[in-house]
C-alpha cells in the first residue's frame, strides 16, 4: 500500500518546497554536474533520455551511474549522490533508507523473458507462481520442449524486481524463490537468458526491450505501452527519482521539476515509457493487484 500513498504525493510537494535549496554536504560535484545512480531499469526507462534533454536545455550534465535500486535509495538518502533512481519503495525497518524522498515519475511493468529460440509465448499467473516456488521445473509443463527449466533470480529480497514480484504475485515480501542461477544485478540476469535456450527470468520491460530476448505475454496480454497505461497488463509498478529529504540544492529541484514538466513527460513518452501522470488512475488500480495476489493464495 506504500506505493499508493507515495503516488498521491506527486509533484505538488516539489512546488511547495518539500525539497529545499540546502546543498548536499558529501557530494563532490561542480555547478555544471549532478550525479545520478540507481537501477538500470529506471535508467533505460527514461533517465538517459531525460539527462540528455536537460543538459541540452540547461548545460548541466547528469552523470549516470548504476548500482541498483538499493544504491539509488540509500546513497541519495545519505547525500552521497544528488539523485537516485529506484523501481521500488523504501523498506520499513531500514534506517539507511529513512531520509530518502521518492518522487514517482513513470510506470514500468514486470515481464517474463526467455531466449529468442524458446517456442512458448505466454505464461499464466499460476504458472509464474509455480515457476518461482520450484513446482514447475520442465519446459513441457509450460508448453515447451522436454527439457529442464533454468530460472534466473536476483540475490536477496531487496532488488526492485524481486520485491515487486513478491508483492504483486505472492503478497509476501519474504517469499523464497528457487532458481538455478542467482545473479547480483539485472544486467547479468538478462544476458544469461539471452545466451541460454533453457533460461527464464523476470525483469522490467524498459530494460528487456533493449535485450535480444523474447518477452512473454502474461495471461494473454502483452506489455505494450497502451496495455501498461490502461492497466490491462497486470504487473505494473511506479519508477522513482530519489532525493535526500530536505537537503538538496536548487539544481536538483529544477531537474525534478523538468522531469515532471510537459517537456519532460514528452521525453519519457518518446522513450516508450508511460509518464506517471498520464496514467494516474493506476494508483488506485494497484489495490486490485494486491487483492488479486492475496485472493489467489499466491503467498502460500
Amino acid at each position: 500500500m506504500k506505493n499508493i500513498l507515495i503516488g498521491v504525493m506527486l509533484s505538488g510537494l516539489l512546488v511547495s518546497g518539500v525539497i529545499s535549496a540546502k546543498p548536499i554536504g558529501n557530494n563532490q560535484t561542480t555547478n555544471n554536474e549532478l550525479i545520478w545512480a540507481g537501477c538500470g531499469i529506471t535508467k533505460h526507462a527514461f533517465m538517459a533520455e531525460l539527462a540528455k534533454g536537460y543538459e541540452k536545455k540547461t548545460g548541466i550534465r547528469i552523470k549516470l551511474q548504476g548500482g541498483g535500486a538499493t544504491k539509488g535509495i540509500r546513497n541519495a538518502a545519505t547525500g552521497e549522490i544528488d539523485i537516485g533512481g529506484a523501481c521500488r519503495t523504501t523498506i520499513d525497518g531500514h534506517p539507511e533508507e529513512r531520509d530518502a524522498y521518492q518522487i514517482p515519475v513513470a510506470w514500468d511493468a514486470l515481464v517474463v523473458i526467455v531466449n529468442k529460440g524458446n517456442p512458448i509465448n505466454n505464461i499464466s499467473f499460476e504458472q509464474l507462481k509455480g515457476l518461482y516456488l520450484g513446482k514447475i521445473t520442465n519446459w513441457k509443463e509450460l508448453g515447451g520442449p522436454n527439457a529442464p527449466i533454468e530460472l534466473y533470480i536476483r540475490a536477496g529480497k531487496s532488488s526492485g524486481v524481486g520485491r515487486t514480484l513478491r508483492e504483486l504475485v505472492f503478497a509476501n515480501f519474504d517469499q523464497e524463490f528457487r532458481g538455478k542461477h542467482v545473479m547480483n544485478s539485472t544486467g547479468p540476469l538478462e544476458v544469461g537468458v539471452e545466451k541460454n535456450i533453457y533460461g527464464i527470468a523476470t525483469t522490467g520491460v524498459s530494460s528487456a526491450r533493449r535485450r535480444n530476448v523474447k518477452i512473454l505475454q502474461l495471461e494473454g496480454k502483452a506489455p505494450t505501452y497502451e496495455h501498461i497505461k490502461s492497466g490491462n497488463y497486470m504487473l505494473y509498478r511506479p519508477l522513482y527519482l530519489v532525493t535526500q529529504r530536505g537537503a538538496h540544492d536548487k539544481r536538483v529541484k529544477d531537474f525534478i521539476s523538468f522531469a515532471l514538466s510537459r517537456e519532460g513527460r514528452e521525453i519519457i513518452r518518446k522513450a516508450g515509457t508511460v509518464p506517471y501522470t498520464d496514467a494516474i488512475q493506476l494508483v488506485m488500480k494497484q489495490v486490485e493487484q494486491y487483492e488479486r495476489a492475496a485472493m489467489r493464495g499466491l503467498y502460500r
